[in-house]
């Protein structure tokens, strides 16, 4: 069932025309009881009493960015958007609907992830009804319905990427859930909108609030975390040293003022890795005879 917008009548006009019936409708009572009216008379005036009571009750209000969802005996009327003061029929069952942006924080949920580590995650969802018909008709709850499917989309999002996307070497080598931030949100937004299509609902933004390792695991995982940290770093360092040491040899060769066989330049590449990856200042050892010796 999708929305049909309804146009009804403005309220400030038939305001006025309902206070001078209802001005003629009381002054004659006292005019027909001092003709001496007969019953009839009596009668229909008081059944233009009863009329103008009912039209009373059809004045409505719609509030800015709101609709009101219009029934009649069950029957789906139309949605008024327009807000003001306005009069439908009298019959007719008003429910108003909020069209403004919404939005609500998950709760902490404790899922696995893709390896299976046990982790915490939470999601923002930014939200907003576009379609009255169908947020009132076709769920119970819209609001409800919008809690429940995001934190099952959050769920079944946080179970298809693992946390940390970093292989043993610090490499990162797949999307992961505290990595690709940008990626992440957009498969939520994605996950959460196929579910609340159906309930009129649009969303406008998701994003993760609160993503952590377990508390019992969390101690190791950091530990796990550190030891790749000093393996990337490492890699780097060696990478640079060997980089230095072939630009020095390169150097050398090119100025031909000293000329190293091959044992030489290997024992020259073996010092120079150990001054340039190691984790502390070294000492160095003077030779003060030949070069072989």
């Amino acid at each position: 069932m999708n929305e049909r917008v309804h146009s009804p009548l403005p309220g400030v006009p038939m305001l006025l025309a309902l206070l001078v019936l209802s001005l003629a409708n009381f002054a004659g009572f006292p005019t027909l009881d001092g003709m001496n009216a007969g019953g009839g008379l009596i009668a229909l005036n008081g059944l233009g009493t009863l009329v103008l009571i009912l039209l009373w009750c059809g004045f409505f209000m719609v509030q800015p960015n709101n609709g009101v969802v219009l029934q009649l005996f069950g029957r789906y009327v139309g949605t008024a958007r327009d807000s003001g003061l306005k009069w439908a029929n009298p019959f007719y069952s008003k429910k108003p609907v909020s069209l403004r942006v919404r939005n609500f924080e998950s709760s902490k949920l404790k899922v696995n992830d893709l390896e299976g580590s046990p982790i915490e995650i939470a999601a923002v969802v930014v939200w907003q009804v576009h379609d009255t018909a169908e947020a009132v008709f076709q769920v119970d709850d819209y609001e409800n319905f919008v809690h429940v499917q995001s934190e099952a989309a959050l769920r079944q999002m946080a179970t298809s990427y693992p946390y940390d996307g970093h292989d043993g070497s610090g490499a990162n080598t797949q999307i992961a859930l505290r990595s690709h931030a940008t990626e992440i949100n957009q498969h939520l937004k994605e996950e959460i909108q196929e579910r609340l299509g159906a309930a009129g609902v649009t969303v406008l933004e998701a994003r993760i609030s609160h993503l952590a390792y377990a508390p019992e695991i969390a101690q190791a995982m950091l530990q796990r975390q550190q030891a790749a940290a000093i393996i990337a770093a490492r890699s780097r360092i060696v990478e640079g040293a060997v980089g230095m040491v072939h630009m020095a040899l390169e150097q050398l060769d090119h100025a031909g003022k000293i000329q190293l066989d091959e044992e030489r330049k290997a024992a020259m590449v073996s010092n120079l890795l150990v001054v340039l990856c190691s984790e502390r200042g070294t000492q160095p050892v003077v030779n003060t005879g030949t070069l072989h010796h």
